[in-house]
């Protein structure tokens, strides 16, 4: 079972792990065993996801999300596949925690009359600014 939150968690059969050759440094050791894991978490078909988690949780996943609404997570950061499998779970984590938590309302704002005011004194002295430049003897207005 991994937690996320005190009313949210995953099963373990929700998540598929697959291991991987990793690339980069390492000599022999890198060809030789399978240290890269890749999480796949079916979101869109989860019965653990509330609708509106869901969808904030595919937002928030952007290129990691697939377009059957899987995530994938692929990490090779580490030599050990029990450290890339721990990491790859707590980004999994931090993506549900992110997702779970409801955005902040915005509250409606209206500016201030003294911010109203210097809008428009700023708009005079541009105004005045140009009228300046023109070619003296040639008013069109």
């Amino acid at each position: 079972m991994l937690s996320i939150t005190s009313t949210l968690s995953i099963p373990e059969d929700e998540l598929t792990e697959e291991f991987l050759r990793s690339s980069g440094p390492g000599g022999q050791h890198v060809n030789k065993t399978a240290t890269a894991v890749r999480l796949r978490f079916d979101a869109a078909n989860s019965p653990s996801l509330r609708a509106p988690v869901r969808d904030r949780l595919l937002k928030l996943a952007g290129a990691r999300a697939t377009p059957h609404g899987e995530i994938l997570i692929e990490v090779h950061e580490f030599r050990s596949q029990k450290m890339n499998r721990e990491e790859a779970r707590k980004r999994l984590t931090e993506l549900l925690r992110r997702a779970a938590r409801p955005p902040k309302r915005r509250t409606k704002t209206k500016p201030t009359k003294a911010s109203k005011e210097r809008r428009i004194a700023g708009k005079k002295t541009r105004s005045q600014t140009k009228k300046t430049r023109k070619a003296p003897g040639r008013d069109f207005e």
